[in-house]
């Protein structure tokens, strides 16, 4: 029986991407195994938003060379936004390598794996087709939980990413399609899903007939089975009061936003390309506040983009103060070629980023821990998602907001399901209680 195996790098949507890949594997007869050097296939789904993560991955394609030779017959497949960057250079650095397969040609896997097995020679296809946003059935990998493509692509071209020369332009599925995956997902035990785009928020635009993403968060509303709705990600530039009011009245969405700020100076998020300023953000802030109740916010943040100076790094500092983000995920810039910021003159040193990145997180750090300190004593509906990663004996679950509580494991408890927990404890980053219904 042929076996594959997957190893996923990178983001949500490359999670997603590994469960439709996974289920058109099946579908030709392959299946899963643990152990990928029992593998007939093996394909990497790769990110390449920075350097890091694309030396972390050559690596590994490094190692899995000595398999080949153990095995003529493998097939090692790259797909993935690594895959769409780098194309056939891949090959002249790994001639061990089978195929590369961009990332809007999931769909060809099996074909691909069978013309290799046919004729042993490369197999590469990267064509970038926005006409058309393919349908492929998930293998989900979660017992209650599982991802919902809504969209693929993004427009917004910031100056330190690379996603849209990876993914392509922006291209929303219709809402009908969204709503059917859901209702199957609610009828076969999910509980919870995440909706994925590269900005959600634009969801729709391509339509050109006013839909939007609100329109979809009312028509997701009520289906049966589904307690939660989770999206990510959100776009300050695209966010309008439409969407904040549909998802303020929905009865199933979470009480989570994360909406990426980046800077807390308007000048460097001009040069980022953001195209909205730090007040237009928090009046956004403010009206979710008013709109949905209980609210939890997070934020991503860069120090040291190019020409980031002390007052800019000050007013990012005066931004987590002002909006006391739950959570806040800070990153040192770093160069990615292909993008404008990579070859911006005006290069922050990697001292003063390390020092200012500290900052930053010692400030939010003292945010947070207040804020969960807050809920202590209080009670909050979450779902069992089993043991812990460092102790089996002790269960976690979440809240509507995403904050994590642990407790002490219980026998009569099932993962996947809704319980109530009490808040004993809180620190920083997470929560720990007891379980009382």
């Amino acid at each position: 029986m042929k076996q594959y195996y997957i190893f996923t790098y990178g983001c949500q949507m490359n999670e997603s991407d590994s469960e439709r890949l996974a289920h058109q594997l099946e579908l030709a007869g392959y299946t899963s195994t643990d152990n990928f050097e029992e593998a007939d296939l093996i394909i990497l789904n790769t990110c390449c938003v920075r350097e890091t993560a694309e030396h972390k991955i050559y690596g590994r394609i490094g190692e899995l060379k000595h398999l080949k030779a153990k095995n003529k017959n493998l097939i090692i497949a790259i797909t993935g936004c690594m895959a769409q960057k780098n194309q056939a250079d891949m090959f002249k650095r790994a001639p061990h390598i089978d195929i590369v397969l961009g990332t809007h040609n999931l769909r060809h896997i099996n074909e691909m794996v069978a013309e290799v097995q046919r004729t042993h020679k490369h197999q590469i296809n990267i064509e970038m087709d926005n006409s058309v946003l393919y349908e492929l059935e998930a293998k989900p990998t979660g017992t209650f939980s599982a991802w919902v493509p809504i969209m693929n692509g993004c427009n917004k071209f910031c100056t330190y990413c690379i996603v849209p020369h990876v993914r392509g332009r922006e291209i929303s599925r219709p809402i009908s399609a969204i709503v059917e995956d859901v209702k199957k997902l609610g009828a076969s035990g999910h509980k919870e899903i995440t909706l994925l785009g590269q900005n959600v928020n634009s969801y729709g635009l391509d339509f050109k007939d006013g839909t939007h993403f609100g329109d979809l968060i009312d028509a997701l509303d009520g289906i049966p089975g589904i307690e939660r709705i989770r999206y990510m990600t959100s776009h300050p530039q695209d966010m309008n009061k439409e969407m904040i009011d549909a998802l303020g009245r929905s009865s199933n969405v979470v009480t989570q936003l994360h909406l990426p700020i980046q800077s807390g100076s308007n000048r460097i998020l001009q040069k980022m390309n953001r195209r909205y300023t730090v007040e237009h953000y928090k009046e956004l802030i403010d009206y979710c506040r008013e709109k949905i109740k209980g609210l939890t916010l997070t934020t991503d943040l860069i120090v040291g983009f190019p020409g980031e100076t002390e007052e800019d790094f000050q007013a990012t500092l005066q931004l987590l103060k002002d909006v006391r983000y739950d959570m806040a995920y800070t990153f040192i810039f770093s160069k990615r070629s292909g993008t404008p910021a990579a070859t911006m003159a005006d290069q922050v040193p990697e001292e003063v980023k390390r020092v200012r990145l500290q900052a930053l997180m010692d400030v939010q750090n003292e945010i947070s821990l207040e804020l969960n300190k807050a809920m202590e004593g209080e009670i909050y509906e979450i779902i069992v998602e089993g043991p812990s990663r460092n102790d089996e004996n002790v269960w976690f679950g979440r809240t509507s907001g995403n904050k994590m509580i642990l407790f002490p494991k219980d026998e009569s408890l099932a993962i996947g399901q809704t319980v109530k927990a009490r808040v004993d404890k809180a620190q920083t980053w997470i929560l720990y209680g007891t379980v009382v219904s």
